[in-house]
C-alpha cells in the first residue's frame, strides 16, 4: 500500500470512473475534491472523441466541476498529434462528430465528410450521428482504394445510464466484417497519453496512477505505459473479467468512492492511516 500513498498524479478515465452518460457517478465529485486537498492533481484521459476539451470543461462545469484545459488528454487530441505528423498533408475523410472534426480543422488538418477524388486517410471515431451513408463511404473507400486508416479508440462499449451503446471499436468492427481491413488505433491502450501526462507534468510514473474501468484499454495503457493501475467497478469490467485478464490492475475498488477514501486518510498522515487504507484497499 506505501506506493499507493506516494501517488501525487491521478490519470483518470471519464465514461464509467468519473461519469455515466450525463452524470457523475456516485462519490465522483468528492473523489476530485480529495486529490486537490491532498496536493494531488488530476487529469482526463479518455478515450471518448465526441466532446473537444471546451466541451468537456463546459461539460463538467453543468456537473458542479471546474477544470482548465491542461487537465483533458483525449483520444481525440493524441489521434490529431498524430494526423499532424503522419498526415499533414493528406485529404482525410473523417467518421466522428461535428466538434471532433471541427477540432482536426482547427489544427489545419484537411478533413471532408463527403467522397472525393484525392482521399488517401480514413479516420473513424465514436459518431452519434452516424448513419448508413457513413458507413457506406468507409467501405467504399477501404475497399476501392489503400487509403491509411486510423480510428480513434478499441472501446467496444460506451456506459450510459441504461446500459451501454456501441463505441468505435464496435463501428470499426463492423467495417471490418465488410472490408477485411482494421484500422491502427490511437487511444488507449497505446501508451501516449500517459506520456503526454507525465511530459506535462514532471511527475515520474512512479508518482502516477492510470484509474479505469476497462482492462483492455485503461489498464492495459498503464501497464504499457510502465504506471500503476487502479480499476474500478462501477463501467464495464467486472471481478470476474479482472481476474481472468492477463495484466492484473494493481488495485482494485467498486468505484472512485472507495479510492477516495483510501487515499484521504492515507495523505492525512495520521497515526491509524496504515489501518485504514489497509483496510478500504483493495491490492491485486
Amino acid at each position: 500500500m506505501e506506493q499507493l500513498r506516494q501517488k501525487k498524479l491521478f490519470l483518470l478515465d471519464i465514461d464509467g470512473t468519473i461519469c455515466k452518460g450525463e452524470g457523475l457517478i456516485d462519490g465522483a465529485k468528492a473523489f476530485l475534491e480529495t486529490i486537490r486537498q491532498s496536493g494531488g492533481q488530476f487529469i482526463f484521459i479518455t478515450n471518448n472523441a465526441t466532446r473537444g476539451t471546451r466541451d468537456y470543461i463546459r461539460f463538467f462545469r453543468r456537473l458542479g466541476v471546474e477544470t482548465g484545459p491542461d487537465q483533458y488528454i483525449t483520444a481525440a487530441y493524441a489521434t490529431i498529434q498524430y494526423l499532424k505528423t503522419h498526415c499533414a498533408d493528406k485529404l482525410i475523410y473523417g467518421l466522428a462528430t461535428d466538434s471532433f472534426l471541427q477540432e482536426c480543422r482547427e489544427n489545419g488538418l484537411r478533413i471532408t465528410t463527403s467522397l472525393q477524388s484525392g482521399i488517401d486517410c480514413v479516420l473513424v471515431s465514436y459518431d452519434n450521428q452516424l448513419n448508413y451513408d457513413k458507413i457506406k463511404d468507409v467501405c467504399r473507400l477501404l475497399t476501392e482504394g489503400e487509403p491509411e486508416y486510423i480510428a480513434t479508440n478499441p472501446d467496444l462499449v460506451c456506459p450510459v445510464e441504461f446500459g451501454y451503446l456501441p463505441d468505435c471499436g464496435a463501428i470499426c468492427n463492423m467495417i471490418e466484417t465488410a472490408t477485411g481491413k482494421r484500422p491502427r488505433f490511437i487511444g488507449k491502450p497505446e501508451p501516449a497519453m500517459v506520456e503526454y501526462a507525465l511530459a506535462l507534468t514532471g511527475c515520474s510514473p512512479e508518482q502516477t496512477l492510470v484509474v479505469g474501468d476497462r482492462l483492455y484499454t485503461d489498464i492495459l495503457c498503464g501497464v504499457h505505459a510502465g504506471v500503476d493501475t487502479a480499476l474500478v467497478l462501477s463501467g464495464e469490467a467486472t471481478l470476474q473479467d479482472a481476474a481472468a485478464f492477463a495484466h492484473s490492475p494493481r488495485y482494485l475498488f467498486p468505484s472512485v468512492k472507495e479510492l477516495a477514501a483510501a487515499i484521504a486518510p492515507a495523505r492525512a498522515a495520521a497515526p491509524a492511516a496504515p489501518q485504514a487504507v489497509s483496510a478500504q484497499v483493495h491490492a491485486v
